[in-house]
């Protein structure tokens, strides 16, 4: 650590040792705010429900809750799946309802209740997918189960994904579980929750046409809101950005259609979803990331929105926005998921959702990560989860990084950084992207600084230089956090052990330790000159780093 005095002005600096540096310039001004930082970083999910109330599935939810208590909301598959709880990966289920000899429903909210009340001791809110179908219900009921890894795509979708055979019951079913959660939960709690309807209704996770899928979507929301009148409800969950023509059509049924349940005019809309991946692929032995391609998703999808001007501030979740499709999948081009290429891609991407939202002057409310753990897997199996048999992996600090920063967005320049535009059109694939994300709370600012590359190989660090201006005046405390090959990174600790798969209490205790947001070592006090700091500090390539001032 070196501090040094240049033009009246402390300079602090943290060196990490390198080889091999290349310069990056970033200025902030903290005196030209452009408006509140939503913490659209708060939205998490995952295919099989039965996990939430598991031992490190609970852990977890935890975890997550504290990040910011209440406001954290969780999406899951499968809700109204048929079986006794049986889970698999892709799988999961619930037994909310069957029907007796007669035809008469059964409803059973056991598992259901459980999996909410997971959710809520731990300071998690319901995102409430209703699906899938229930196999008494299934206009095809058999077979109803698939065997993931073993099925193929088509066998996948089997009897849940079809429509019901009676409207009217699944219109009951669903308005039978919303009144049960008010009834359980109070009117107060569920206003907060959002209720949509299915998963990817436009790929075969829906094994119905488009128009039925309206009609299961409006007897839904009109189910939903007979129960509680101010529910939140929207969608469609789709796949693929806008999806074709697919969310305009959707926009078009909800704001002037008729309505397939009631016959009236249009479909309640507080809030509109879709989902955006990107597409990883192997080169030359090395994973290369395709950010370009959840982009393009959002891009897209904003874009659909945008034409409607009385959508502009309807609230939109991105309701699964992820580096690429299949949490639960495995293979040479997911191998990034165990350590610092997930995290350095998470903290690159959501500031540019925030960047596209603004592009197109519509309200982005959250964006969900589609991953959270898998109950009893190997450790560091290649899943895409935010932790591994109880261990957290670095992706989860950069969500610790993001609780922390809080007020006014601050607007930021990097010389380092890959402009939107070619983010969208190539990637980031020439020189690396280095840039930040500002805020301000009071005499509180916060700087999250990331470097990335979609390709996972090795690279100079960048001598950073973060100009501040417009700051309070006196001296700062400065707290850095990071996240790189020997900070806050479980799985750099578990390859340095040998990999065990039967680790030692003592070597978990140590991963643990090696898995929470590290400090970077500088606690020492800034002094400002005139409202202006600087502070320099090496970041090494798929490294980010959060930087913490408090003035007095």
């Amino acid at each position: 650590m070196k501090i040094k005095i240049i033009a009246g002005l402390l300079l602090f600096s943290v060196c990490a040792p390198c080889s091999e540096t290349f310069p990056v310039q970033i200025k902030i001004d903290a005196a030209q705010p452009t408006g509140p930082l939503k913490p659209i970083w708060r939205f998490f999910g995952a295919d099989e429900p039965n996990y939430a109330y598991m031992p490190n599935g609970n852990e977890l939810l935890g975890e997550l809750g504290e990040l910011k208590r209440d406001e954290v909301f969780f999406r899951t598959h499968s809700l109204l799946v048929t079986g006794k709880g049986e889970h698999s990966l892709k799988w999961g289920s619930t037994d909310a309802y069957n029907e007796d000899a007669a035809g008469n429903p059964i409803y059973d909210w056991t598992i259901v209740d459980r999996i909410f009340d997971a959710y809520r001791s731990n300071g998690v809110r319901p995102y409430v997918q209703i699906g899938f179908m229930p196999k008494a219900l299934s206009v095809k009921p058999e077979p109803y189960r698939h065997n993931f890894p073993k099925s193929t795509f088509e066998e996948m979708f089997v009897g849940w994904a079809y429509p019901p055979k009676d409207y009217a019951k699944w219109e009951e079913l669903v308005y039978q579980w919303a009144k049960h959660c008010v009834e359980k939960y109070g009117d107060r709690e569920v206003f907060h929750w959002y209720w949509e309807t299915w998963n990817e209704p436009n790929v075969p996770y829906w094994k119905g046409t488009r128009e039925e899928f309206f009609k299961l979507h409006d007897h839904a929301i009109r189910a939903v809101r007979r129960a509680i009148p101010s529910a939140k409800v929207g969608g469609p969950d789709l796949a693929g950005g806008k999806g074709g023509d697919f969310l305009e059509s959707f926009l078009k049924h909800c704001l002037n259609g008729t309505n397939l349940a009631s016959g009236e005019k249009g479909t309640p809309l507080d809030f509109i979803s879709f989902h955006a991946k990107g597409s990883p692929t192997q080169v030359d032995g090395h994973v290369r990331m395709g950010i370009s391609s959840q982009l393009n998703d959002i891009n897209g999808a904003f874009g659909a929105v945008a034409k409607y001007p009385q959508l502009k501030n309807t609230p939109i979740v991105i309701g699964e926005s992820d580096p690429e499709g299949c949490a639960a999948c495995q293979g040479a081009n997911l191998s990034y998921r165990n350590g610092t290429m997930y995290s350095s891609y998470t903290a690159a991407v959501f500031p540019r959702k925030l960047d596209l939202a603004e592009k197109y002057g519509i309200n982005l409310e959250g964006a969900l990560t589609w991953a959270f753990e898998f109950e009893g897997q190997p450790y560091f199996a290649g899943f895409r989860t935010l932790a591994t048999r109880g261990i957290d992996k670095p992706v989860l600090n950069v969500f610790r990084m993001f609780s922390r920063m809080d007020g006014q967005r601050l607007p930021v320049t990097s010389d380092g950084a890959v402009l939107l535009n070619e983010l969208l059109n190539t990637g980031v694939r020439g020189k690396p992207d280095v840039s930040a994300l500002a805020a301000r709370s009071g005499k509180r600012i916060t700087i999250l600084v990331w470097h990335y590359h979609d390709d996972d190989v090795p690279g100079a660090s960048a001598a950073v230089t973060i100009d501040l201006a417009g700051a309070p005046s006196g001296n700062p405390k400065l707290t850095r956090t990071l996240i790189d090959a020997t900070h806050s990174n479980s799985y750099n600790a578990w390859l340095a052990k040998g990999s065990p798969q039967a680790p030692t209490a003592d070597q978990i205790r140590e991963m643990e330790k090696a898995s929470q947001l590290a400090s970077a070592n500088d606690e020492s006090k800034v002094k400002s000159a005139d409202g202006n700091c600087e502070i320099t500090f090496t970041l090494a390539r798929q490294g980010v780093t959060l930087l913490e001032l408090e003035w007095p």
